[in-house]
């Protein structure tokens, strides 16, 4: 089969596309014939050498495909099923028991990177039925974060604000939950032709948060003076204060990325004195995949896809996505 590998020390400039033996199924595990992944920020280190791997690994958390063969003991899937993979595939429901990403595909194992994978059948949960497989790849790591965030961690309702920054995968299925559940969206961006594309997504409000620094505060005025209910904070330390002030009292932060450091000051006296709850978000569980997967269904949603490569074409795509150009998901087709 082909795949991507990782090569030491890391770089767009190693990674490399190899041949490799077919996978075989073991008991209890489903080959899956690997039709697209989706590009993730998480992926991005990976490749870059940022998270140490072992010498030529196969990248990629997100994978969409057909199960084509079936180890002993399988009950979940048979052949010709279409499936999507876990982020975490080891934490099936509940609360999250274990911290790290050592079962994470594409970083503590092989990833989706690849034509085929054999992996556990808990592993996996089916795709959005009438969905192709290139937007089925866009759900694991992206999409059921922000669901996370918004429906698990907190309860989004009708009526309700909420406060999505920039335009990558998590923002924008953000916008769209928020959509879907009846909520008022205000959208930050630094480039006012993205701005254009997220009210035509339906964001209520935009604001470039490079002509107003202090975009908190707008958000928080926007809203009438009561304060946003939901921040799905990407941007970290550099952002939180803003996102502190844009939050109603009792307000919740979503707290998905660092791309602004992973450390920094807080201002802590503003957040306990709005009683703001701020939860640290990884991901979600194979119940909350399954969960949103129902959501899709019941809706007429389609992810945004901003542009598909071939797995040949994986370092070009993953510069496309280093140039910040791209709005919403960047597609391997495999």
């Amino acid at each position: 089969m082909k795949v991507a590998a990782v090569k030491k020390p890391g770089g767009l400039q190693n990674l490399v596309i190899e041949t490799r033996d077919d996978p075989k199924p073991k008991a209890g595990e489903v080959l899956v014939r690997v039709r697209a992944s989706s590009l993730n920020y998480h992926d991005f280190v990976v490749v870059l050498g940022g998270i140490p791997t072992p010498d030529g690994r196969i990248p990629m958390s997100d994978g969409a495909g057909e199960v084509v063969a079936i180890g002993e003991g399988v009950t979940k899937w048979k052949v010709g099923d279409k499936v999507i993979s876990l982020f975490f595939p080891s934490w099936q429901s509940g609360q999250i028991e274990a911290a790290g990403f050592a079962s994470v595909p594409g970083d503590g194992a092989d990833g989706f990177g690849a034509e085929f994978v054999a992996a556990p059948e808990t592993s996996f949960t089916r795709m959005p039925a009438g969905w192709s497989f290139e937007e089925a790849a866009t759900l694991p790591c992206a999409a059921l974060t922000a669901w996370r965030g918004m429906f698990v961690e907190t309860r989004t309702k009708p009526g309700d604000w909420v406060l999505v920054q920039g335009t990558g995968g998590v923002s924008i299925f953000a916008l769209q939950f928020a959509k879907l559940a009846g909520a008022r969206v205000i959208a930050t961006s630094s480039s006012n032709e993205k701005m254009e594309k997220l009210k035509s997504l339906g964001a209520d409000h935009v604001i470039n948060y490079k002509d107003t620094p202090e975009w908190g505060r707008k958000a928080f005025e926007l809203t009438g003076g009561r304060g946003v209910d939901e921040v799905v904070e990407i941007g970290g330390p550099g952002t939180m204060a803003q996102s502190i002030n844009a939050c109603r009292p009792g307000g919740h932060i979503s707290l998905i990325g660092v791309l602004t450091g992973v450390s920094g000051e807080v201002p802590t006296a503003a957040l306990f004195s709005r009683n703001i709850t701020v939860s640290g978000i990884t991901v979600g569980s194979r119940r909350h995949q399954e969960d949103m997967v129902e959501a899709i269904e019941a809706s007429t949603m389609r992810p945004v896809i901003d542009s598909k490569f071939p797995l040949d074409q994986i370092a070009a795509a993953f510069a496309h996505q280093a140039s910040q150009k791209h709005f919403g998901k960047i597609v391997l087709t495999i």
